[in-house]
């Protein structure tokens, strides 16, 4: 992905409600243009996997928001964002237009500020549509991080799935 060996990342820019543009300037610090295309915005039935996440019952609506992210204009990452409808509906997060902001510094305003976040990290061969949408060799891997938003008082408000090409690593930095 960079020429400078592999990229390590951390999520804490992403989930901190900071009002910026996270993924320029992590972009920008790897030697790059970090860019984002929305691919889309749904209203759709929660998986069993969504529903749970976000502690919804089986089959309730959500609002899906899908991206690309993009790296000097080559894309890196997928990613899925999903909110419950009962949050998301008559709001930016429902419109299949950018967030100014973004939807963290968004959830807070509406009055749903998150404070813990958990997030899952897995790896799994690429699937075609991801190796096409990614542009990957077959096969390649693809990093899973899974993050779930939750609120003071434990109300889950954002479960995303992102799906990042080969070449990524994960930091965290925990104080006790």
């Amino acid at each position: 992905m960079t020429s400078g060996g592999p990229w390590t990342s951390v999520s804490m820019p992403y989930v901190s409600g900071h009002r910026g543009d996270a993924w320029g300037a992590e972009a920008a610090e790897h030697g790059g243009t970090g860019a984002q295309k929305l691919l889309g915005v749904d209203e759709v039935v929660a998986s069993a996997e969504v529903a749970d996440a976000l502690r919804l019952n089986l089959g309730e609506p959500v609002i899906v928001r899908r991206r690309v992210m993009l790296f000097n204009d080559h894309p890196v990452e997928l990613v899925e964002s999903y909110y419950p409808a009962t949050i998301a509906l008559g709001t930016r997060l429902a419109e299949a237009r950018k967030i100014p902001g973004g939807a963290v510094a968004l959830l807070a305003d509406l009055g749903h500020q998150p404070r813990h976040v958990r997030e899952d990290v897995s790896a799994r061969l690429a699937t075609p549509a991801e190796r096409t949408a990614l542009r990957l060799n077959d096969p390649s891997c693809v990093l899973l991080l899974s993050r779930v938003l939750s609120t003071g008082l434990g109300l889950p408000v954002e479960a995303s799935v992102m799906t990042m090409a080969d070449g990524r690593r994960l930091r965290y930095e925990l104080t006790p």
